[in-house]
């Protein structure tokens, strides 16, 4: 299947049925109507036209992102069975929304009459994952294609019984100077409390420094070391806390180019099966799962890395 014409189609046919369904039953329904709810009962309206409008251009901002990535869906830079998901679970999200709002407003004398049973929102959510789970095995059946950044696969030669070991690091300077600032508001503030003075604004200022802290000190830097089997990367300046990967669950890997643009920002950036360790543009090394997935780290030599990974890999695979 070609991506792109799919979700063209998709958003195509989910824009049809989001539209056609309001003007099916619009003699039956107030205007205007409940659109928002607390429990059961509504607590915001808006008008049939400005209800359709809101839906549709929610749909549209989504369909023009899954349509703008079809392209790296189909190169595998996205792992198909996340995009197929999305594709399809998103448009059966916004239908049942939809289809659930409608009936909660069907035949109703005004929006405050209106009433949204408790199952409603189950029933949408559980669709939606249905849907999903069925993409993601649909997708999971077709044939691999290579992709741009891995079709060769870089290998590293290693002499019989050889241990190797490669590390990684990469520091994003800006986070860091963030951090500086964090701990000496943080240090003034403190100072500030213990002597009793402007308590007031230390109780606003302090928690918030605290938080940009600790959350600067765990992406002001990350490190990523291949050896012993396992694939560790670590966050923060002393590579604490780590996360564990082990060479058997992945498949290949290799070295990418990539932007922050691409992923959203910098940071922890994605969903499972495709998330990016974004600390600054440019070279990434990308690890594709055994199951599908994809993670890609922002690393400083990834290329090198890549090589020896896949070494490790076929050298596990004869033995």
């Amino acid at each position: 299947m070609i991506p792109r014409a799919v979700a063209a189609v998709w958003w195509l046919a989910v824009t049809a049925v989001l539209v056609l369904s309001t003007f099916a039953v619009r003699d039956r329904l107030p205007d205007p109507m409940a659109t928002h709810w607390s429990g059961s009962l509504p607590d915001g309206s808006n008008s049939l036209t400005g209800h359709l409008i809101t839906s549709t251009a929610i749909w549209a901002v989504l369909g023009v992102g899954l349509v703008a990535s079809a392209a790296r869906a189909q190169a595998r830079r996205v792992p198909r069975m996340t995009w197929w998901s999305m594709l399809f679970g998103m448009g059966t999200l916004l239908i049942g929304a939809q289809v659930s709002t409608l009936a909660a407003n069907l035949d109703v004398p005004e929006w405050t009459a209106a009433t949204l049973p408790g199952w409603h929102i189950p029933a949408v959510l559980a669709g939606m994952l249905a849907v999903m789970g069925l993409a993601a095995v649909l997708a999971k059946g077709e044939p691999d294609e290579p992709s741009p950044g891995n079709l060769e696969p870089p290998v590293l030669k290693l002499r019989s019984g050889q241990r190797a070991v490669w590390v990684g690091r990469v520091v994003n300077r800006k986070i860091t100077w963030a951090v500086v600032a964090a701990f000496a508001v943080t240090v003034l503030m403190a100072v500030s409390g213990l002597r009793g003075q402007g308590q007031s604004l230390v109780s606003a200022i302090l928690p918030g420094a605290i938080i940009l802290l600790l959350v600067g000190l765990a992406t002001m830097a990350v490190s990523v070391r291949v050896g012993d089997g396992v694939i560790r990367i670590g966050f923060g300046p002393f590579g604490w806390p780590a996360r564990h990967i082990k060479l058997s669950a992945v498949e290949s890997a290799w070295a990418e180019e990539r932007s922050p643009a691409e992923t959203g920002g910098w940071g922890f950036r994605g969903l499972p099966g495709a998330a990016t360790i974004m600390l600054r543009g440019g070279e990434c090394l990308v690890l594709r799962y055994r199951s599908g997935g994809q993670l890609a780290i922002s690393i400083d030599d990834a290329e090198r890395g890549a090589a020896l990974i896949n070494a490790l890999i076929a050298e596990r695979a004869q033995t």
